[in-house]
């Protein structure tokens, strides 16, 4: 009799130590375990799969704000199997996040199943890259525009490794880039940084890392950006105004057009947070960059305000509009919401 119920009491046990595993793993543990560590998913391993969405912070801030959260929910929801990498400065192979309700944008963010968070090892990125040398002697304590330029370095060296497209954390996608390589204009005769793609190991990529390295000057900001690339683009092609709406090409890459990703150029940058009689279609762009970098006097996208970048979170960013945008009055009431796409 009495072993008959250490049996059952065993198999009891048993029974709660797998549900309590099974819960653990929807829970992230009772506390936050950090996405890309559920796979166990290096970004070689995870990047070489798919043609991917690259995004980075170079600052040690973990709690991404609501634009960030925007940005890699819309290449998220617009890209659903792809997987959407977000290299972050801040994270290291053993962080843990000590709850949700601490890092809602995080939490947000972990819940889509094609988002992974991925540490940012510059000097491991770096590796077998022209930039090695360049990172390994640099102080980055004197350096002017450091989080900028080491977000220039990382995203060469990344699309470079892995292929695929790096966009800018105040970038909202909008309907998928049909093109493979290739550079955004944000002007006529003038690229971005801001957006690009290409395959794994394109030797545009190796030579904008090798001009980084013998033209470094981070006290112009954009030199080691925009205006590399552009500086680059110059040697490889003979650039000409773009004719109406049409891309140009050249070799086996493409220049797109500023209405791909710039419809709205940066010296209107505020026309994002005003109301319009009736907002654009937008149909001649894939994505659109906030410009985010002018925005010093601090505007915010608002509940109920009906700016039209209020209208762009509701539509292409919903789960970060719904939980992470304020009223004018303030934060909106509620739990966090981590449904299903």
């Amino acid at each position: 009799m009495l072993k008959e119920a250490q049996f059952s009491l065993l198999v009891i046990l048993l029974l709660a130590c797998g549900f309590l595993y099974q819960l653990t793993l929807k829970s992230s543990c009772f506390f936050f375990c950090l996405p890309p560590f559920r796979s166990q998913q290096g970004p070689e391993a995870l990047l070489s799969h798919r043609h991917s969405i690259v995004f980075i912070e170079t600052s040690e801030r973990m709690e991404p704000p609501p634009m960030v959260s925007c940005a890699v929910e819309s290449a998220a929801k617009t890209y659903p199997e792809q997987p959407v990498a977000f290299f972050m400065k801040g994270l290291n192979s053993s962080s843990h996040l000590p709850s949700t309700s601490t890092y809602p944008a995080f939490s947000l963010l972990s819940a889509i199943d094609n988002v992974f968070f991925i540490p940012l090892d510059m000097k491991r990125l770096f590796e077998d890259t022209p930039l090695f040398s360049w990172y390994t002697q640099i102080n980055s304590s004197v350096e002017k525009n450091w989080l900028h330029v080491s977000s220039d370095a990382s995203r060469l060296a990344i699309i470079w490794k892995y292929g695929g497209i790096y966009m800018d954390t105040d970038v909202i996608s909008i309907r998928p880039i049909p093109e493979e390589n290739f550079l955004a204009a944000q002007a006529s005769q003038y690229s971005s940084n801001g957006v690009f793609g290409f395959r794994p190991r394109h030797p545009f990529l190796w030579g904008c890392m090798e001009n980084f390295v013998e033209h470094y000057n981070s006290d112009t900001w954009g030199h080691q950006g925009p205006d590399l690339m552009t500086r680059m683009l110059k040697v490889w092609c003979k650039l000409r105004d773009f004719q109406e709406l049409s891309d140009l090409k050249c070799l086996n890459m493409s220049f797109l057009h500023p209405q791909r990703f710039y419809p709205i150029s940066y010296p209107e940058w505020r026309r994002y947070y005003e109301v319009w009689d009736r907002d654009p279609s937008f149909n001649d762009s894939y994505a659109l960059h906030l410009w985010n970098y002018m925005n010093q006097e601090g505007r915010a996208v608002v509940r109920g305000s009906n700016t039209l970048v209020e209208n762009l979170y509701r539509k292409h960013c919903p789960r970060t509009y719904r939980d992470l945008i304020q009223g004018p009055e303030g934060p909106v009431t509620g739990e966090l919401g981590l449904g299903n796409k």
